[in-house]
């Protein structure tokens, strides 16, 4: 529909002032097209030239009369104009011409002779007509687009809201249900572990009540005993306490049997029956994904205790493994390792849940775990060395075999998903520590112990490097 405003070049020709009879050519710059002086629009500029030479023996006013007059009865035949029109203040000519360069009415001497010489300019009338065409475009566009609108507002968004209920339907019924198992679950876990704890605290009490039934007897025979002997002693002449031997002994034997009453582990409740690896697994998910999760604590490693077999970086959160030929002797430090590629975290911790990780990057053999600082620093032996002592609890790994190594004891654990990093959860009110991969939560392994200090975080490294992630 849209049509493009014919434009023209004007090129003046210096006898048309001289001779308006003399013919001039201009060339449409859109078609390439010749136009002679007896075209429509030419025509007028040719009458146009012939009245402003007459006027120079006729009045001035009856020549803009005349001139005004022919071109308004033109305009108003070709339906530009309803009224009177405008007229350019130079040449107080009708502004029948659009230039394209300025955007703005022109008449024809402008564009011949005057501030538009040379611009690119259309007739008017083919400048409206372009723009009439132009907003019928427009107009059009406009509804088919509304059109658009519509059909997506009664269509789409209409089918879009039944979906929207049925799919919303479906995910509360997925979310009852997934919560109904894990509730289920965790009663029947709940249940399972009440009972575990009723048995033992049973359990324990007829331990306490045997134990105070025997040493109950034992202290009444203990004290029978010893009144017989203390009376013996005072009320017996001595004639008879010398033939009294036999029955003192038998007395002082049967006394000396009782033996010393001692604690054993048989009266303490034992602290794994309220353990199970379900509940254990689903309080550490809780933790670690629940609305309280906690983050990785903001760790760097403790430069004093990095083993000269190590470097570390400048934000103190990286560990490489040296070879030896890049290896220096760092100032001697009574806290730093001597002998096995270890270094200790900055967090001493005694209360408190707090997690960290630490990513393994494609080192082959690390570390990573707790320990008391009270570990031994110096020399080879396994009182320096994580995970071979009573001291220091870690995970380790070694070409892809992870195992749980505490006090010499090692722990190989079945790892299907080989992580990229891994997480330590230590929750000090429960005595737990919590191994997990961080990109699942799974977690990898668990363990209490009654920590009797506060724990450091405890790394190694023996293969390229690792990271503490924050």
């Amino acid at each position: 529909m849209s049509a493009e405003p014919e434009s023209c070049n004007l090129t003046p020709v210096s006898s048309l002032q001289d001779d308006p009879d003399t013919e001039v050519e201009v060339t449409e710059s859109s078609g390439n097209l010749n136009m002679d002086l007896q075209q429509p629009i030419f025509s007028a500029l040719n009458v146009l030239q012939n009245e402003i030479h007459s006027a120079k023996d006729v009045s001035g006013l009856s020549g803009k009369v005349a001139a005004t007059s022919a071109v308004t009865t033109s305009d108003s035949e070709s339906g530009i104009f309803s009224g009177e029109s405008e007229l350019c203040v130079e040449h107080e000519s009708d502004l029948d011409w659009f230039c394209c360069s300025e955007q703005k009415l022109i008449c024809s001497h402008c564009a011949i002779m005057g501030s538009c010489q040379g611009h690119k300019v259309t007739p008017l009338a083919s400048r409206v007509t372009a723009v009439r065409n132009q907003l019928v475009d427009v107009c059009e566009k406009m509804q088919l687009q509304a059109q658009r609108i519509e059909r997506f507002i009664n269509k789409t968004l209409t089918a879009k809201e039944l979906t929207l209920q049925v799919e919303a339907s479906r995910a509360r019924e997925r979310v009852v249900a997934q919560v109904s198992v894990v509730r289920e679950a965790v009663e029947e876990e709940e249940q399972l572990l009440l009972e575990a704890v009723q048995r033992e605290e049973e359990r324990v009490e007829q331990c306490l009540l045997t134990q105070r039934a025997h040493w109950g007897q034992a202290l009444a025979m203990l004290t029978q005993t010893r009144t017989f002997l203390v009376h013996t002693l005072t009320n017996t002449p001595d004639i008879q306490l010398a033939t009294f031997g036999q029955e003192i002994a038998e007395r002082v034997e049967d006394a000396e049997g009782v033996g010393e009453p001692y604690d054993t582990d048989q009266l303490n409740l034992n602290a794994g029956c309220c353990d199970s690896k379900l509940m254990r697994g689903l309080w550490a998910s809780a933790i670690l994904l629940g609305p309280t999760a906690y983050g990785s604590a903001h760790l760097t490693f403790d430069e004093r205790t990095v083993s000269s077999l190590l470097s570390l970086s400048e934000d103190l959160c990286t560990l490489t493994f040296l070879p030896k030929r890049s290896r220096q002797s760092p100032p001697y430090d009574p806290a730093r390792f001597d002998s096995w590629p270890n270094a200790l975290g900055t967090l001493a911790i005694s209360s408190g849940t707090h997690s960290w990780v630490m990513d393994m990057g494609e080192s082959g053999a690390f570390k990573m775990g707790v320990c008391y600082a009270s570990m031994g620093r110096k020399g080879s032996g396994n009182d320096s060395r994580l995970g071979y002592n009573a001291q220091s609890w870690v995970i380790s790994k070694y070409d892809w075999d992870f195992s749980f190594c505490h006090a010499g004891k090692n722990t190989p654990l079945h790892v299907i998903h080989k992580p990229k990093s891994l997480g330590l959860l230590l929750d000090w009110p429960s005595q737990t520590l919590v191994f997990y991969d961080p990109d699942s939560s799974a977690v990898l392994h668990s363990v209490r112990h009654a920590f009797s200090s506060p724990l450091l975080p405890a790394f190694a490294v023996a293969d390229r490097s690792i990271t503490i992630l924050h």
